[in-house]
């Protein structure tokens, strides 16, 4: 559970994170790597709802997944999107991405070698993700029109399916702090200031000790 004393911060992040595009039909469904296989049985959802025919799992390991998905987080993707009923013939899988610049780039570079040339993508994040990566897609996809969703759940949901309180929090704070970061390093597109209830919550999350997803020296990772 969140603890009481930090959980109107946490929900204004959350909240903030949450760009709530509306799911539509798009060429190629894009499921981004990690650690939560809920992107992956998100990601089958969708298909099966006709929202597009080809999708694509994109993301080699990180510390915090390789235990999970010893093989990759794209083919542990794509193994559960199978298991849900997608057909093997319409996933393509990159296993190579670290990064969620990495994840697109990669996307792109595999649709083009398999004649796909989208005009339209629909992102698949985890919730504390969407912001970030849909100005990665402006910046590093800028020619094609783009949504990004997570599978709809609230905050209490979703700290249930991780199974740590603490994790989802640092994380909200880490995406909180890459989103101003990384807009200053030129890494994604930053068309709108973080408002100051956001920056509120995050500093004060911070004072709290929720750090340990915080970027120290300024290099385009990801939590």
């Amino acid at each position: 559970m969140i603890p009481v004393e930090v959980r109107e911060d946490v929900e204004t992040l959350w909240v903030f994170h949450d760009l709530q595009h509306v799911p539509r039909p798009v060429d190629v469904g894009i499921g981004l790597g990690g650690h939560d296989l809920g992107v992956a049985v998100y990601t089958a959802e969708l298909y099966h709802a006709g929202l597009f025919p080809q999708i694509v799992f994109t993301g080699a390991n990180a510390p915090t997944t390789v235990d999970a998905f010893p093989q990759g987080e794209a083919l542990g993707y794509r193994d559960r999107a199978i298991a849900e009923g997608v057909p093997a013939e319409v996933v393509l899988v990159e296993p190579a991405a670290t990064n969620t610049s990495e994840n697109l780039e990669y996307s792109r570079k595999l649709l083009a070698e398999n004649e796909v040339e989208p005009s339209s993508v629909l992102l698949v994040s985890h919730p504390y993700q969407q912001r970030r990566a849909f100005a990665t897609a402006q910046m590093v996809w800028p020619d094609i029109e783009v949504l990004c969703v997570s599978r709809p759940m609230s905050l209490d949901a979703y700290v249930r399916t991780i199974g740590d309180a603490d994790r989802v929090i640092d994380m909200l704070v880490g995406e909180t702090q890459r989103l101003t970061l990384y807009a200053e390093l030129g890494f994604i597109s930053h068309e709108e200031d973080v408002p100051a209830d956001v920056l509120g919550a995050f500093d004060r999350l911070v004072a709290a000790g929720y750090t340990s997803r915080l970027v120290e020296d300024r290099r385009p990772i990801d939590v």
